[in-house]
C-alpha cells in the first residue's frame, strides 16, 4: 500500500502506464519536469488516480455558517483578464509554482517581513528530506536550515558492533571482507574500529536503484560482450586447429570452450544486478563518534570512492554534514551513530516526497524569492517514516519515534503528510502518543486530509480523524491552475481538487479542519537530477498551511504572545476564508482557505485569554454508545424521527496549567446558536467552569429534503464576541432517498457537467441487495472527459466501504460497472468530472446514469466445512426481484497456522526508543519455523494485528523471512505481500513493540498463518447437490437455478475430494477461497459465459488428520527373524547409531573413540554399514591442524567400505527387476541400493580427499601418482551413480578443474546450484568464483562476488 499523500506531475505516457488505483489511497509519486509543454501538463493532471469540491445537493437552501471572514482573495494580483479568462505575467507565472497569496502569505510578509518564519521549527514526518537540495541549506536570516536529519524506520540501520584493529600498515579488512586504508589524520585513541557494511541498493529509491542498474549493466554489458568476443574466437581457433579430431581429449576440450561461450551468453539473459556492497567504518575521535563510508565499487573506479579519502561525518545534528555516495547516483546521506558505535544509521530518503513538502513549508531560495516556500525563516528537522525497506510505507516504528524527536528537539510544529482509512476514528497507540505531544508539549500538529475524495467519508487517519490534529484539504485557484497545472484556461473561481479527501469522520467529526495550496512546484532530491517537481495532493496543502503557520509561531513569539495549540487553531479555523457560501460545503474545505494575516491579528487579540480547547464528547440520548465527536444522522429510519443528544463540553488546559492561576479561576459565558432553528433546537446560554458542562441538542431531520444537509451547534464569548465561535458541534443529516421496482433502480438523465462539478445522490439499499449494475452514458461533449465514481457505505468498526473507478470517454460512449454493496445501509453515489477535464471547453458533458440493485440472500455469509465428508447446506433468497443463481466456489490458497518457536523481549536502548514520558519501549521478537515442500507464493498474516497502522494499540509488527543462510527474502508490516520462495526451511521473525511489558507478555504465543497460494492447476473447485448424499454417492448435481422473490433454495456445498487435496498440507490447516450466488444480467456476455457477480463470500476448507497407514499394522513374513536375531541386530545398530553422537574434543576422547572403532570392526567385521557410519563421522570430525592426515584418514576409512562390498554381486542384484508383489524381493532390492549409494558416498569421499591431498602436496612426481589413483576413483563412481547430479557433482566439478576446462566445471556447478532441492551452499559459490577467476573474467567475478552479500551476509539486519 502505498501512503504517501502527493502526486507529481507525469507525462501522458506515464499517466496511462501507471493509470490505476493504489490500495486505499489513489496517489502516484513520478519524477519529472516541471516545465512539461502546456498540452502535456493538461494531459497528465487528467490521467493521474489521486482523486475536489462537491456540488450542494439539489433542493438544499443556503444557510449561514458561523466565520470571521469573507471569501478568499481573487485572482492573485500580477494577472491580466483577458477574454479566454486568465493570463499570466512572468511573476505571476513564478508565484503560481509556489503559491502563497491564496492564504494571505504576501500581504502578512509585506506588513511583517521579518515574522517569516524565523524562530519556528518544524518536524517533516515524511520520506526524509535530502540535505543537498536546492533552497533547503539556509534559513532567510542566514541559519542553518535542516538542524537533524533522522531515519525513524531503522531501514538504513548498520550493525557496527564488530570491532576489528588495525595492521601495521594501516589497513583493516571490512565486514564485507574488502581490505581498507584508513586515512593516518583520522584520530582514534582507542584504535578500535567498528566495521559494518549494506547492500546500496537498500538504502536507494527504486527509481533510483533503476536508473542505476540500466548505468551500470551498459559498462557490464561491454565487459561481457568482449569476453564473449574472446571465447568464440578461442572456439574458431580450436575447430579451425582441430577440425578433423575424434580424439576423446579432443572433443572435451571442445566442449569446455562452447560451455565458456554459452555461461557468459546466459550470464547476459539473467542480469540481476543487486548493487555494490558499501563499508561502514566508526570509531570515536576523543570527543565524538565518527564514520566513513567506502563506496569503490558504486563507480567502478578503485581510484574514487576509497576509504581514506571520504570525509569522516558525525551525528548530523552536531556538525551538520552530508556526503554523497557518488557523481554516478548524486545521492546524498547522513550518518548518525548510535549505542557506542554499534550502530551506524545511514539515512537517504525514500521518495522525493518528503523534500517536495519540507520545500513548501520552508525553502530560502535568495536569488529567486517567487518560489521560496511559505516560511523561508523557518527551520527543519527530518523525521524519516517512510521505510526503505517497504517502498515508503509509514512504520509504527517510525511514527513513534518521529514523536520522541520532535519533542527533544523542542519543535514548535509537526507536518506529516501520510496517512489512510482507518476503522475507528480517534484511536490508536499514535494517536495518543501524538494527542500527549500536543496537550503537554504544546507542538502544533498538521496533516494532509488524504486523496480518496470525492465521497465523504473519506478522510484519513491521522490527520482527518484526530482531535488533536488539524486536518487539511486540497485547494486549487485559477492561478495555480494557469502556472502550475498549465492549463489552457484557468477556471473563474478557485476550488477544492476533485480528489481532495472530504468529511464528516464515522463519528461526526467534521474532517477537514482548513485548506491551503494543494499543489506546487518545489524542490526534490538531488538523486533525481533536477531541482524542482511539480506535485499535488493533500500532501502539498498541509506543508503549504503549516508553513502559513509558521509564519504565525514567528510572530508570536516576537512578540512575546503565549504560544499554543489550541489558540492557533481556533485563530486559523476562525479567520479562514469560506470558499463556498453553501453549508455542506465545509464538509469539502473545513472551515475555509486558510489566511495568515487574519489568523495573527485574531491571535494579538486573543493574547490575555486562557489557553483552552473544548473538547466535545456526544452521547444520544437513551442508547449505550460510544463518546462521538459530532452527531452524524445518515439513513432513513434515522431520519423519520426526532433525536436527543446529550453533548459533554469539557475544557482541555495543557498539562502544565497551573490550578490556582489558570484552573480555579476558569469561567466562561456562552451563548449558543445554531446555524438552523426549524432542525435544531438548543438551550440558549451555557456557563463553563474547568470541570466541564453538559447540554442536550434536539435533532428534528423529519421535514428536511432528500439528500445532504450540513449544521452546527456552536457557542460565543458573551464578553467577545470578537473571538467566533470558542466550540462547534458539526452535525450531517443524511436523508437517502428510497427506490421501488423489480429490481430497484435509480435514473439520473441529463445530468449536466462541467469541470470540477460534483453531483451526490444516497440511496437507501434495499435489504437484500449484495450487488449493483451500474451504465453510465455520456453525449454533447466536444473534447475528452474524465470522471471519477465513487460510492461509500458505513458500517460500524469498519473501514468505510468503498468502490470506485477513474473513467475517460474520449468521445461519446456508454460504459457499464458492477460492485458489491451492503443491503440495509446508505449509499452515497458521488460523480464527479475531474476538475481540469474539459476546463478549455464551453460544452458542458450531458450523462444519464442508471443504477440498478441486484441481491441474492443467503443464509450463512461465511461457510465453513469442516473437514468431514458432509456436505453444508445454504439457503438462498431474492428479496428484490426474479434473479439466476448460479453457485461458483473456489479454494485458491491455503492457510497454515504456526506457534512461535521462540520469544524474546529486550528494553530497547533509550537513544531512540524513550517516549518523552520517560517510558521505556520494549520490544517482543517471536520466531516461526516453516517448511515448504515445494516452490511457493507464501504470504504470512498476523491477524490480531494486520490491517491496521492508526487504529492499533502496537507500534509495530514488523517481520522478516530468512533462510538458513541469514538471507533475508522478504519484509513487511501492517500490509503484508506475497513473496516467492524455493522448497526449504524458512525463519520469520515478528517484531512487536510497546512500552507495557504486560500486554508484550500476552503475545508471546501470538498465531501466524502463513497463507500460500495455489496454482492455477491446483484450484479446487467445489461442486454443489441437491441431496445431501450427493458428494458420497455422486447423485443430484446442482447447477443453477431461478429464484422468485420471496421463495428460498436450497442446496449443499459439497467437500473436496481427497484427490484433490493438495499434497503436503498439515493437518489443522484451512483451505480458503470464494463463493458467488448470482450473475450479471445488464451486461452484454461474451461467448455465452455468464459474469459472475461481484459479490463474493469467504469458504473455507479445514484440512482433516491423515489417513492411518495400516501397512505398519501388519506383521512381516513368515521368514522373519528370530527374537535372539531381531535383539542382535537392534543392540548392532543401536551401538553404530551411538558412534555419531560421540564427542571426540578432548585427546581421551579420540582415543576413546578410536578403541570404539576398533571395537565395533572386530564384533562385526566388514559390517559396511558401521564402515560407512564410521567414514561419515571422520569426515564431519573437526579438521586438526594436520590435513594431510586427515584426508588421509578419511581415503583409508573409504577403502574399508568399498572393500566391504562384493561389486559383482551388487551388481547382479541391481539389475535384476524384482517381482512387485514379492515382499522379500523388495527388500531385498531397497537393501543393495542403500549398500550401492554408501559404496558410492565411499567414493566421493575418497575423491574430495585425494583431490585435497594434491592440492596440500608440492612434489611434482608425487602429484602424478594421485591424478592417476584420482581418475581411477572417478571412474569406477561413474559405474554406479551419475557423478554430475547435486549430490556428487563437487567431485566432476574438481575433476574438470584439474583437466583446466573450467567452462565444463562451471556448467555442471550451475546445474548443481539451479537445483531447487536445497536452500544454496556457500561452498559451491565460493568454488564457482574461483572457476571464474581462473579464467580470467574480472567483471563476473565483481558480480558473483557482490551476489555472496545477498545469499550469504554475515548476520540478519537489524529491524
Amino acid at each position: 500500500m502505498w501512503h504517501l499523500r502527493g502526486r507529481s506531475s507525469v507525462t501522458a505516457a506515464a499517466a496511462a502506464a501507471l493509470h490505476k488505483p493504489v490500495a486505499h489511497l489513489r496517489l502516484l509519486l513520478a519524477v519529472s519536469a516541471w516545465s512539461v509543454p502546456a498540452a502535456a501538463s493538461n494531459v497528465a493532471a487528467a490521467s493521474t488516480t489521486t482523486r475536489g469540491g462537491p456540488s450542494p445537493s439539489a433542493g438544499v437552501a443556503p444557510r449561514a455558517m458561523p466565520s470571521s471572514s469573507s471569501s478568499p482573495p481573487s485572482a492573485a494580483e500580477g494577472t491580466t483578464a483577458a477574454a479566454g479568462g486568465f493570463r499570466l505575467t512572468e511573476p505571476s507565472f513564478l508565484e503560481s509554482l509556489m503559491p502563497k497569496k491564496e492564504i494571505g502569505v504576501d500581504r502578512f510578509l509585506a506588513a511583517h517581513p521579518e515574522y517569516d518564519g524565523r524562530g519556528a521549527l518544524i518536524a517533516i514526518f515524511d520520506s526524509g528530506v535530502d540535505p543537498a537540495a536546492a533552497g533547503l541549506q539556509t534559513t532567510s536570516d542566514g541559519k542553518p536550515k535542516i538542524l537533524d536529519v533522522i531515519d525513524c524506520t531503522g531501514s538504513g540501520d548498520v550493525d557496527t558492533s564488530k570491532v576489528v584493529k588495525a595492521d601495521d600498515d594501516g589497513s583493516i579488512v571490512g565486514a564485507s571482507g574488502t581490505h581498507l586504508i584508513i586515512n593516518p589524520s583520522w584520530k582514534n585513541p582507542s584504535q578500535e574500529w567498528h566495521v559494518g557494511c549494506k547492500l546500496v541498493y537498500e538504502l536507494f529509491t527504486d527509481t533510483l536503484t533503476s536508473r542505476l542498474k540500466k548505468e551500470r549493466k551498459k559498462k557490464w554489458d561491454e565487459h561481457n560482450q568482449e569476453a564473449i568476443s574472446e571465447a568464440l574466437k578461442q572456439l574458431n581457433e580450436f575447430e579451425k586447429k582441430h577440425s578433423k579430431s575424434d580424439d576423446a581429449k579432443q572433443k572435451m576440450a571442445r566442449e569446455d570452450l562452447q560451455n565458456r561461450l554459452e555461461y557468459l551468453r546466459k550470464q547476459a539473459e539473467g542480469y540481476d544486478d543487486r548493487g555494490p556492497v558499501i563499508d561502514i567504518v566508526a570509531w570515536h575521535d576523543g570527543d565524538v563518534w565518527r564514520v566513513a563510508v567506502d563506496t569503490q565499487g558504486l563507480e567502478g573506479n578503485k581510484n574514487c570512492g576509497k576509504l581514506a579519502d571520504f570525509v569522516p561525518l558525525t551525528n548530523y545534528r552536531l556538525e551538520r554534514k552530508f556526503g554523497i555516495f557518488s557523481k554516478l547516483d548524486a545521492c546524498s546521506f547522513v550518518a548518525n551513530i548510535y549505542d557506542d558505535g554499534n550502530l551506524v544509521s545511514i539515512v537517504t530518503d525514500c521518495s522525493p516526497h518528503a523534500t517536495h513538502v519540507a520545500g513548501i513549508a520552508a525553502a530560502f531560495h535568495p536569488d529567486e524569492p517567487l518560489l521560496n516556500g511559505v516560511a523561508p525563516g523557518a527551520q527543519l528537522i527530518s523525521c524519516k517514516i517512510g521505510d526503505t525497506r517497504l517502498g515508503s510505507m509509514e512504520t509504527g516504528t517510525g511514527l513513534v519515534r518521529a514523536l520522541i524527536a520532535a519533542v527533544e528537539h523542542k519543535c514548535d510544529l509537526i507536518n506529516m503528510s501520510y496517512g489512510e482509512p482507518t476503522l475507528l476514528p480517534d484511536y490508536g497507540r499514535f494517536i495518543d502518543l501524538a494527542s500527549e505531544v500536543v496537550d503537554k508539549h504544546r507542538i502544533i500538529f498538521i496533516s494532509s486530509a488524504g486523496n480518496n475524495g470525492p465521497a465523504l467519508n473519506t478522510v484519513g487517519a491521522p490527520g482527518g480523524t484526530s482531535s488533536s490534529i488539524i486536518g487539511v484539504g486540497a485547494y486549487v485557484s485559477p492561478a495555480m491552475a494557469a502556472g502550475a497545472h498549465c492549463v489552457v484556461q484557468a477556471p473563474a473561481e478557485g476550488m477544492e481538487y476533485t480528489w481532495s479527501s472530504r468529511g464528516p469522520t464515522a463519528d461526526g467529526d467534521l474532517g477537514v479542519s482548513i485548506s491551503a495550496p494543494g499543489g506546487a512546484v518545489a524542490p526534490v532530491p538531488t538523486w533525481t537530477l533536477q531541482s524542482r517537481m511539480l506535485m499535488n495532493g493533500t500532501s502539498m496543502s498541509s506543508p503549504s498551511a503549516c508553513g502559513g503557520v509558521a509564519l504565525l509561531v514567528s510572530a508570536m513569539k516576537a512578540e512575546g504572545i503565549p504560544l499554543s495549540p489550541y489558540t492557533v487553531r481556533k485563530a486559523i479555523e476562525n479567520t479562514a476564508a469560506s470558499i463556498s457560501d453553501v453549508p455542506e460545503e465545509k464538509l469539502t474545505t473545513g472551515h475555509g482557505l486558510l489566511q495568515v494575516d487574519r489568523a495573527f491579528e485574531y491571535a494579538q487579540q486573543a493574547k490575555e485569554l486562557p489557553l483552552v480547547s473544548y473538547r466535545i464528547s456526544i452521547n444520544q440520548v437513551g442508547k449505550p454508545t460510544s463518546k462521538l465527536r459530532g452527531i452524524y444522522l445518515r439513513g432513513s429510519n434515522t431520519c423519520r424521527q426526532t433525536s436527543e443528544w446529550t453533548v459533554q463540553l469539557d475544557p482541555k488546559f495543557h498539562e502544565d496549567a497551573s490550578n490556582m492561576e489558570q484552573l480555579v479561576p476558569f469561567e466562561e459565558c456562552l451563548q449558543l446558536h445554531s446555524t438552523d432553528s426549524s432542525v435544531i433546537k438548543i438551550p440558549e446560554y451555557i456557563m463553563v467552569t474547568n470541570n466541564g458542562r453538559t447540554f442536550n441538542i434536539v435533532v428534528n431531520p423529519v421535514n428536511i429534503s432528500s439528500g445532504l444537509h450540513y449544521y452546527e451547534v456552536y457557542g460565543i464569548d458573551c464578553k467577545a464576541p470578537w473571538r467566533g465561535p470558542i466550540f462547534r458541534v458539526p452535525i450531517t443529516v443524511i436523508k437517502p432517498i428510497a427506490l421501488s421496482g423489480e429490481p430497484p433502480a435509480l435514473t439520473l438523465s441529463n445530468l449536466s457537467f462541467k469541470s470540477g462539478h460534483i453531483e451526490r445522490r444516497f440511496i437507501n439499499v434495499p435489504i437484500g441487495a449484495s450487488w449493483v449494475e451500474v451504465t453510465m452514458r455520456t453525449s454533447a461533449f466536444d473534447t475528452p472527459r474524465r470522471f471519477f465514481l465513487d460510492t461509500v457505505q458505513i458500517c460500524p468498526l469498519k473501514r468505510p466501504i468503498k468502490w470506485e473507478a477513474v473513467v475517460t470517454f474520449s468521445s461519446p460512449s456508454l460504459k457499464n460497472f458492477s460492485f458489491p454493496v451492503e443491503g440495509g445501509l446508505t449509499l452515497e453515489l458521488s460523480i464527479a468530472q475531474f476538475w481540469s477535464s474539459g476546463i478549455a471547453s464551453h460544452e458542458p458533458t450531458c450523462v444519464d446514469f442508471e443504477i440498478v440493485f441486484h441481491g441474492i440472500s443467503v443464509d450463512q455469509k461465511i461457510i465453513g466445512l469442516d473437514g468431514s465428508e458432509a456436505p453444508v447446506r445454504v439457503v438462498a433468497r431474492s428479496l428484490l426481484a426474479s434473479e439466476r443463481l448460479v453457485p461458483v466456489a473456489t479454494l485458491n490458497k491455503v492457510k497454515t497456522p504456526y506457534r512461535p518457536v521462540e520469544s524474546n523481549l529486550c528494553s530497547l536502548p533509550p537513544s531512540r526508543d524513550r517516549l518523552p514520558s520517560g517510558k521505556q519501549i520494549i520490544a517482543l521478537t517471536l520466531t516461526y519455523k516453516f517448511k515448504l515442500e515445494d516452490g511457493a507464493e507464501i504470504k504470512p498474516r498476523v491477524p490480531l494485528l494486520n490491517n491496521r497502522i492508526y487504529d492499533n494499540k502496537f507500534e509495530s509488527q514488523y517481520y522478516r523471512i530468512s533462510d538458513s543462510n541469514k538471507c533475508v527474502y522478504s519484509s513487511g508490516d501492517v500490509y503484508p505481500n506475497y513473496v516467492k520462495l524455493s522448497k526449504g526451511e524458512y525463519t520469520l521473525q515478528l517484531y512487536i513493540r510497546h512500552d507495557n511489558v504486560q500486554l508484550l507478555e500476552k503475545l508471546k504465543q501470538l498465531v501466524l498463518f502463513i497463507e500460500r497460494k495455489l496454482e492455477k492447476k491446483d484450484f479446487i473447485q467445489l461442486s454443489f447437490y441437491s441431496e445431501p448424499d450427493g458428494p458420497t454417492v455422486g447423485n443430484g448435481t446442482f447447477k443453477s437455478s431461478i429464484l422468485v422473490p420471496g421463495e428460498p433454495e436450497a442446496f449443499y456445498v459439497g467437500p473436496p475430494s481427497r484427490e484433490k487435496l493438495p499434497k503436503n498440507v498439515l493437518p489443522g490447516s484451512v483451505l480458503v477461497g470464494s463463493i458467488t450466488y448470482g450473475a450479471v444480467s445488464s451486461f452484454s456476455k461474451k461467448d455465452d459465459q455468464n459474469q459472475h457477480a461481484p459479490a463474493s463470500y469467504s469458504i473455507s476448507y479445514l484440512i482433516p488428520p491423515s489417513k492411518v497407514d495400516n501397512d505398519k499394522e501388519k506383521g512381516v513374513s513368515s521368514g522373519r527373524k528370530s527374537i535372539s536375531e531381531r535383539l542382535d541386530d537392534e543392540v548392532r545398530d543401536t551401538k553404530i547409531k551411538f558412534l555419531s553422537g560421540f564427542n571426540q574434543e578432548t585427546e581421551d576422547d579420540k582415543s576413546s573413540w578410536t578403541a570404539l572403532v576398533a571395537s565395533l570392526k572386530s564384533e562385526y567385521p566388514k559390517y559396511t554399514p558401521l564402515l560407512a557410519k564410521i567414514l561419515e563421522c571422520i569426515v564431519q570430525k573437526a579438521t586438526s591442524d594436520d590435513k594431510f592426515s586427515h584426508q588421509k584418514e578419511i581415503i583409508a576409512a573409504a577403502d574399508e567400505v568399498v572393500d566391504s562390498i562384493d561389486k559383482e554381486d551388487l551388481a547382479k542384484s541391481l539389475s535384476l527387476k524384482p517381482d512387485p508383489e514379492d515382499e522379500e524381493a523388495q527388500k531385498n532390492k531397497k537393501k543393495m541400493e542403500e549398500t550401492r549409494d554408501q559404496l558410492a558416498d565411499a567414493l566421493y569421499q575418497k575423491g574430495l580427499a585425494l583431490a585435497e591431498i594434491e592440492s596440500l602436496k608440492t612434489d611434482e612426481s608425487t602429484e602424478a601418482s594421485a591424478k592417476d589413483v584420482f581418475e581411477e576413483n572417478y571412474k569406477e563412481l561413474i559405474k554406479w551413480v551419475d557423478a554430475k547430479t547435486t549430490k556428487y557433482g563437487s567431485l566432476t566439478v574438481l575433476r574438470e578443474r584439474r583437466c583446466g576446462r573450467f567452462g565444463t566445471a562451471l556448467k555442471v556447478l550451475n546445474d548443481m546450484i539451479q537445483d531447487d532441492s536445497e536452500q544454496p551452499k556457500k561452498r559451491l559459490y565460493d568454488l564457482k568464483i574461483q572457476l571464474i577467476e581462473e579464467i580470467g573474467w574480472v567483471h563476473v567475478s565483481a558480480y558473483e562476488k557482490q551476489w555472496m552479500h545477498v545469499r550469504f551476509p554475515p548476520s540478519l539486519p537489524p529491524f
